[in-house]
């Protein structure tokens, strides 16, 4: 390997070992009580060399951001491939869920680690694509004549809001003690009675 090149895999290397602090810290102390020190103390560096690779922390935080709904922006289009709108709907829930347990310290920062300020920048331009490929895929099944009726936004809305009560349950480990089953059985046994109500309909 050329001097360069190694150069250049030390400098990635080095980024995610600070994204990787980046995200232990701000768990651990909330997004107001991080600090570039802490996030260097955790991997033994100078805060110098942190400002080599970001600006500031909000800046790390809002790369977390990115990182986080990616992956999960990914994930819901992945079921692109499948036909039924309804049932594309149904499995969006599932992988809302999934997400939740699969990758509980992205979920935790994407949505329940409050950062001071208004929200915006790009993790947030992609979580709102994320909603809007739910409010789409609504669209579709209500084009089908499924959700006849109900406001898109409003049923996005509740869609959401039903589902992320289930995993901030769970990530916040809010299950324990019900009806004496596991987290996991808990959330999706939920979201299973959430889709037996809306077919009620």
């Amino acid at each position: 390997m050329s001097i360069s090149k190694r150069k250049e895999q030390e400098k990635i290397e080095m980024h995610k070992r600070i994204l990787n602090s980046a995200r232990k810290i701000f768990l651990e102390k909330g997004y107001e009580q991080t600090s570039i020190r802490n996030i260097a103390s955790e991997i033994s560096y100078s805060p110098g060399s942190i400002y080599f690779y970001f600006k500031d922390k909000s800046e790390i935080f809002h790369e977390l951001h990115k990182e986080g709904f990616r992956l999960f922006l990914s994930q819901m289009k992945a079921l692109d491939v499948i036909a039924d709108p309804y049932e594309r709907y149904k499995a969006l829930g599932l992988v809302f869920i999934r997400f939740a347990q699969n990758h509980t310290d992205y979920y935790n920062l994407m949505f329940l680690v409050s950062e001071t300020g208004k929200a915006q920048g790009e993790g947030f331009q992609i979580a709102q694509e994320a909603i809007e490929h739910l409010s789409g895929v609504i669209q579709q099944c209500q084009d089908q004549g499924k959700f006849v009726g109900l406001n898109n936004k409003f049923f996005t809305l509740m869609t959401l809001s039903l589902v992320h009560g289930i995993c901030s349950l769970y990530c916040k480990d809010r299950m324990s003690g019900f009806f004496e089953k596991s987290s996991e059985e808990l959330m999706l046994h939920g979201y299973e009675t959430f889709i037996a109500l809306i077919e009620l309909k």
